[in-house]
C-alpha cells in the first residue's frame, strides 16, 4: 500500500482492530530490544563463571550493548529516510537477531562482547523506527491512545528483565538468556511482513552526515564510558572519556548548527517548542527509571541480602503501576492537557522517590512497593503524552528524526543517569562506610533533584492538544 493512501486513510480518528495488531507487532521489536538491556544483570556471575572472567570484564557485556544502542539510534532516522520505515525496521529486527544467536554460540568473554555489539546495533534501531513508522501509520488524530498502549514497554522491560533473566538460568543453560529471542524475532519479521504496511522512503534524499555520526555517536560511547569508569573508581579515564565524550558532543552542536547538509540530528529541533521541554521531560524520565532500576536491586542484594529472583519480585509493582498508568493514559490522553498529564507523572514519580531517601530508617517492604506502585504510574503518564505532543505536531515526513531524537535522549537519560548515580553512590558508600542503606537514602536524594528538573522542564509543555487534521 502506498504511503499516500496510508496517510488518507490514517486520517479517522478510531483506533481500530487492525491499527493495535500493527501496534502490537511493532511492539515486539521494542520488547526485544529494551529487555535485553536488563535481562542478562542477573546471569553476569553465571557468565563470569562459565567464562573464567572476572565481574569487572565481563560487566562490558552489559556496557557494551548499551553503548552499540546509543551508537545506532542517531543513525534510525536517516535509514527510515533513505530506505523507508520498515524496511529499516525488519532489516533491524535481522540484525538484533544475527547478534542474539551469535550470543549464544560464544566461546569466550570477549566474542561475548563482540556479539553483544552486534546484537546492540540492531536493537538500538527498532524503538524509534517502530515508533516513527506506528505514528505515521496511526495519523495525528490517533497516535495519542497508540503511544500510550507500545509505550508502556519500556517502561515495563527494566522489571520484567530480571525476573525473566532470573526464570531463564533456572531451568536452562546461560545461553538461552539470548536464544529466547529467535522465536520472537521470527515471528515478528513474518506478522510484519503480512500485516504492516510499507511507508514510502522520502522523496527528498539527502546525504549521510558522515562528519555528524563521526562525532555524535561515539561522543557519547566515550562520555557513557567515562561516566562507567568514574562509578569503578578509575579517575584517568574517567577524566579523559568525559572530556572527550563533551568536546565531541560540542563539535557536533557546532557542525549541525553551521552545515547545509540535513545533520544526523538537528539541533535547532531543540529550540522548536515544545520539542525542547519535551526533550527534557524524556531525558530525565530516561535517568530517573533507569538509575532507580539500578540503584533498588544492588541495594536489595547488597544491603538486604536478597537473591535477584527475590529483588526482582520486589521490584514488580512498579509494572503494575506502569501497567494501570497506560490504561489511564490511553482513557485520557485526547480528553486531558498534554501537560496536566505529564506534570502529574512527575509529581508521582517524586511521591514515590521520596521514601527510598529513608532507607536508612528500615523503610518497611510493604512500603517499597506502594512506592514502586505510585512510581509505575508516574512514568506512564510521562512517555506517551511527551512523545503524542511531539509526533502530532510534526510533519510526516520528519517523524523519523524526530523519533530518533527522543529515542536517543531517553536512552541517553538512562545511560547518563545511571553512570552519574553509580558515581554518586560510590562516593557515598565511601562516606558512609558500613552503612549500606544510608549511602543509597543519599543518593535517591539526587533521582529527587533529577524529578524537580523534569517538572521545571515540563512547565513549558503545551497546554493544548494540536488541532487534528
Amino acid at each position: 500500500m502506498s504511503g499516500s493512501t496510508r496517510d488518507t486513510a490514517a486520517t479517522t480518528d478510531r483506533v481500530d482492530r487492525r491499527l493495535l495488531g500493527i501496534a502490537s507487532i511493532l511492539v515486539l521489536g521494542t520488547f526485544m530490544a529494551t529487555i535485553d538491556a536488563t535481562i542478562v544483570s542477573v546471569g553476569i556471575d553465571t557468565l563470569a563463571g562459565e567464562f573464567d572472567a572476572s565481574v569487572t570484564e565481563i560487566q562490558w557485556v552489559s556496557t557494551a550493548y548499551l553503548l552499540a544502542v546509543v551508537t545506532a539510534v542517531p543513525a534510525s532516522g536517516w535509514l527510515a529516510d533513505r530506505f523507508g520505515a520498515r524496511r529499516t525496521w525488519l532489516a533491524a529486527v535481522g540484525v538484533f537477531l544475527l547478534g542474539s544467536l551469535l550470543c549464544a554460540l560464544a566461546w569466550s568473554a570477549t566474542s561475548l562482547i563482540v556479539f553483544r555489539v552486534i546484537q546492540g546495533l540492531g536493537g538500538g534501531l527498532l524503538p524509534p523506527t517502530g515508533q516513527a513508522l506506528l505514528a505515521r501509520i496511526a495519523g495525528p488524530a490517533r497516535t495519542g491512545r497508540v503511544i500510550s498502549i507500545v509505550a508502556v514497554v519500556p517502561l515495563l522491560s527494566p522489571v520484567l528483565g530480571p525476573l525473566v533473566g532470573g526464570a531463564i538460568l533456572g531451568v536452562a543453560p546461560w545461553p538461552w538468556l539470548f536464544l529466547v529471542n529467535l522465536p520472537i524475532g521470527v515471528a515478528a519479521v513474518l506478522l510484519a511482513h503480512r500485516h504492516v504496511p510499507a511507508i514510502a522512503p522520502s522523496p527528498q534524499r539527502t546525504a549521510f552526515d558522515f562528519r555528524g555520526a563521526a562525532l555524535l555517536s561515539p561522543g557519547l560511547a566515550v562520555l557513557v564510558y567515562g561516566l562507567t569508569e568514574a562509578a569503578h573508581g578509575r579517575t584517568l579515564p574517567a577524566a579523559i572519556g568525559v572530556a572527550a565524550g563533551a568536546a565531541m558532543l560540542v563539535g557536533f552542536t557546532v557542525h549541525g548548527l553551521r552545515t547545509r547538509r540535513t545533520p544526523l540530528i538537528d539541533p535547532r529541533l531543540f529550540a522548536r517548542p515544545p520539542f525542547g521541554a519535551a526533550a527534557l521531560a524524556l531525558l530525565v524520565l530516561g535517568a530517573s527509571v533507569f538509575g532507580t532500576m539500578f540503584l533498588l536491586p544492588l541495594y536489595f542484594q547488597t544491603g538486604r541480602g536478597l537473591s535477584a529472583w527475590e529483588a526482582g519480585l520486589l521490584l514488580a509493582p512498579q509494572g503494575v503501576g506502569a501497567a494501570a498508568g497506560a490504561v489511564l493514559v490511553n482513557r485520557t490522553i485526547d480528553a486531558v492537557a498534554p501537560r496536566t498529564l505529564v506534570v502529574t507523572g512527575i509529581v508521582l514519580i517524586l511521591l514515590g522517590t521520596v521514601p527510598f531517601t529513608q532507607l536508612d530508617h528500615g523503610l518497611a517492604d510493604g512500603a517499597i512497593a506502594a512506592a514502586l506502585v505510585v512510581r509505575g504510574l508516574g512514568m506512564a503518564m510521562i512517555g506517551a503524552p511527551v512523545m503524542n505532543i511531539v509526533y502530532s505536531r510534526i510533519e510526516p515526513d520528519h517523524l523519523p528524526r524526530a523519533s530518533a531524537a527522543l529515542n536517543l535522549l531517553n536512552t541517553v537519560g538512562g545511560a547518563v543517569g545511571t553512570a552519574a548515580l553509580a558515581v554518586v553512590l560510590q562516593d557515598r558508600l565511601s562516606a558512609h562506610g558500613p552503612d549500606i542503606a544510608g549511602a543509597f537514602a543519599d543518593t535517591f536524594w539526587w533521582v529527587v533533584g533529577l524529578c524537580l528538573l523534569a517538572a521545571a522542564g515540563a512547565t513549558r509543555l503545551p497546554r493544548t492538544h494540536a488541532r487534528k487534521p
